[in-house]
C-alpha cells in the first residue's frame, strides 16, 4: 500500500525530530560535563561538592525524562507506521483470497454446467430404453395410417421392406463421399469402404429391428427416438470415414416401425372382436337350442295328446278309461313342456345366467379401487363401455368378465369378500370397493377357478392425457420438477 504525501512527510519529520533531539541531548550532556569539570576545578575550594553534585544529578534526571518522553513519542509513531504496513499486507492477502475464491466458484459453476449437460443427455437416452420413463418423456404416439384391416398393414410392411432392399442394392442406403485408397491401391480402398458400409448397415438394421420388435403402445415414440439416435451415433463413429446412413433409408425404417406397431394393434383389436363375436354367438346358439328343444318337446306332447283324444272319441269301456288316464298324463307332460318353453324364452330375455365383471379406473378413482358388477347383456362389453362413456373422465380397464349360470350368487360372494372395504356403505347399488388387483384375483380364483383374470392396469387414456399435459407445459416453458437445478 502506498502512503499519501502528507502521511509520508509526517512520518519523516517525526524521525528527523527524534534524531535531532537525541543528538542535542548527547551534546548537552557532554558540554555539561565539561562545564562541571571546569567549575569544579576552578571553584573547588569555594563551592560545596555535595551541593553541586545534587544539582547536576537533578538536571541530568530532568534531561533524561525529556529524552524518554521524546523516545516514547518516536516509538508511538514507529508503531503506527508498522500498523499501517501490516494493514496493507492484510488487505492485500484478503484481496488475493477473494480473487482465488471467485475463480474457484466460476470453475465449479463451469464443471457443474458440464456435468448437468451430461446428466440431462443420459436421462434422455435412458428414457429411450426405459418404458417407465419413455411414455412421459417422449410423448403420445399418433397413428400414421388408417387401414381398415390388418391385411392392408401387412401388405404395406412388405412394400417398405422391398424398398429398403432396393436402396441397399443400389448402394444408396449408406453412402461414402470419399474415394479412399489403401496402400496406394484404389481397389483395396473400395474393398475397405464396402466392408465398412456393410458393417454400418448391419449395426443400424440390428438396432432398428430391435426397436421395431419391442414397440408397444406406451413406448412407440421412444422406439422412434431410439432409431434416430442409433443413426446419429453410427454416423458420428463413421465421421472420419465419410460414411453416412441416408435420411431416406432412415425414413423407411421409421415407416416400418409405424406400420408394425399399428399392425400389431390392429391384430389385437381384430382378435378381441372375433373372440367377443364368437362368445356372443355361442351364447345365442345355446339359448336357441334350448328354446328349440323345449318347443319340440311341447309339439310332441301336443301330437300325442291329439292322437289320444281322437282315439278316446271312438273308444268305450275299459279302453276309454285307459285313454282317459293317458290323456291326463299327456296333458301334464304338455303343461310341463309348455312351461319349459316359457322358461327357455324367459331365459333368453332375462335369466340368472349372466356376466360378473371386475373393472378399475385409475384416472378417475385412483389406485386400488375396483367395481364388481353384473350384466345380463349378450355383449357384456357394452355395459363396460356404457359405464365409461360419460359418467367418468376415462375408460375402465377390464380385469375379468366371468360367465356364470348363477351370476347374482357369484356377484354376492365377491361383494361379501370385500364388504368391509365398500366405498359407499349407504347405497349398495354403488358397487365400488377398495382392494388391490392381487386381492381380487385371489378371491376370483377361489370362487371361479376357471375364470380368466387380467392383472395389468393399462389406463391408456389416463397415461396419454398426462403425457399431453406435460408436452403442453413444456411448450409454454414450464418444466417438470427436476432432481437437480439447471444452474448453480
Amino acid at each position: 500500500m502506498q502512503f499519501d504525501p502528507v502521511t509520508q512527510l509526517a512520518v519523516t519529520a517525526g524521525l528527523i525530530v527524534a534524531m535531532a533531539i537525541a543528538i542535542f541531548l548527547l551534546v548537552l550532556l557532554i558540554k555539561q560535563r565539561r562545564s562541571n569539570d571546569k567549575l569544579a576545578s576552578r571553584f573547588a575550594r569555594v563551592i560545596d561538592a555535595d551541593v553541586e553534585l545534587e544539582r547536576v544529578i537533578a538536571e541530568t534526571v530532568k534531561q533524561q525524562s525529556n529524552a524518554d518522553e521524546i523516545t516514547a513519542k518516536y516509538r508511538l509513531i514507529e508503531m503506527r507506521y508498522k500498523n499501517v504496513t501490516n494493514s496493507e499486507e492484510i488487505v492485500t492477502s484478503l484481496e488475493r483470497q477473494a480473487i482465488q475464491i471467485s475463480r474457484d466458484v466460476e470453475r465449479t459453476r463451469a464443471e457443474y454446467k458440464d456435468k448437468r449437460g451430461i446428466y440431462d443427455r443420459l436421462q434422455r437416452e435412458v428414457a429411450i430404453f426405459d418404458e417407465r420413463l419413455s411414455f412421459a418423456e417422449m410423448g403420445v404416439y399418433e397413428p400414421h395410417f388408417d387401414f381398415s384391416d390388418s391385411e392392408q398393414y401387412k401388405e404395406q410392411i412388405e412394400k417398405i421392406r422391398n424398398q429398403q432392399k432396393i436402396m441397399v442394392s443400389a448402394a444408396t442406403a449408406v453412402t461414402c463421399s470419399t474415394k479412399w485408397t489403401l496402400d496406394g491401391s484404389e481397389a483395396k480402398g473400395r474393398t475397405m469402404t464396402n466392408r465398412a458400409i456393410k458393417l454400418t448397415l448391419r449395426a443400424f438394421n440390428g438396432e432398428s429391428e430391435a426397436a421395431i420388435a419391442n414397440t408397444r403402445w406406451n413406448n412407440a415414440s421412444a422406439m422412434e427416438k431410439r432409431i434416430e439416435r442409433a443413426r446419429d451415433q453410427i454416423n458420428k463413429l463413421n465421421d472420419s470415414n465419410k460414411i453416412v446412413i441416408s435420411d431416406e433409408y432412415t425414413a423407411l425404417k421409421l415407416r416400418e416401425l409405424y406400420l408394425n406397431h399399428e399392425y400389431r394393434e390392429k391384430i389385437k383389436s381384430e382378435k378381441e372382436e372375433r373372440a367377443e363375436a364368437a362368445r356372443a354367438s355361442r351364447e345365442e346358439q345355446k339359448l336357441l337350442r334350448d328354446i328349440e328343444a323345449a318347443e319340440e318337446a311341447e309339439a310332441r306332447y301336443q301330437r300325442l295328446l291329439a292322437k289320444a283324444n281322437a282315439e278316446a272319441a271312438k273308444a268305450s269301456g275299459a279302453k276309454l278309461e285307459a285313454l282317459t288316464v293317458q290323456i291326463k298324463m299327456l296333458e301334464g307332460d304338455l303343461a310341463d313342456a309348455h312351461a319349459k318353453v316359457e322358461r327357455a324364452q324367459a331365459l333368453a330375455e332375462r335369466t340368472r345366467s349372466g356376466y360378473v365383471y371386475i373393472i378399475s379406473n385409475v384416472g378417475s378413482f385412483g389406485d386400488n379401487v375396483v367395481k364388481i358388477g353384473l350384466t345380463r347383456r349378450l355383449d357384456p362389453l357394452d355395459r363396460v363401455r356404457e359405464l365409461g362413456d360419460a359418467s367418468v373422465p376415462f375408460t375402465f380397464d377390464i380385469h375379468a368378465i366371468i360367465y356364470s349360470d348363477d351370476a347374482p350368487a357369484l356377484e354376492r360372494s365377491l361383494h361379501a369378500e370385500f364388504e368391509r372395504t365398500r366405498v359407499n356403505a349407504q347405497n349398495y347399488r354403488k358397487e365400488f370397493f377398495r382392494a388391490s388387483i392381487d386381492e381380487v384375483e385371489v378371491a376370483v380364483k377361489r370362487l371361479a377357478p376357471a375364470a380368466p383374470f387380467i392383472k395389468d392396469v393399462e389406463a391408456q387414456e389416463y397415461q396419454e392425457t398426462l403425457a399431453k399435459r406435460q408436452l403442453a407445459l413444456s411448450a409454454v416453458g414450464i418444466a417438470a420438477a427436476s432432481e437437480f437445478p439447471s444452474t448453480l
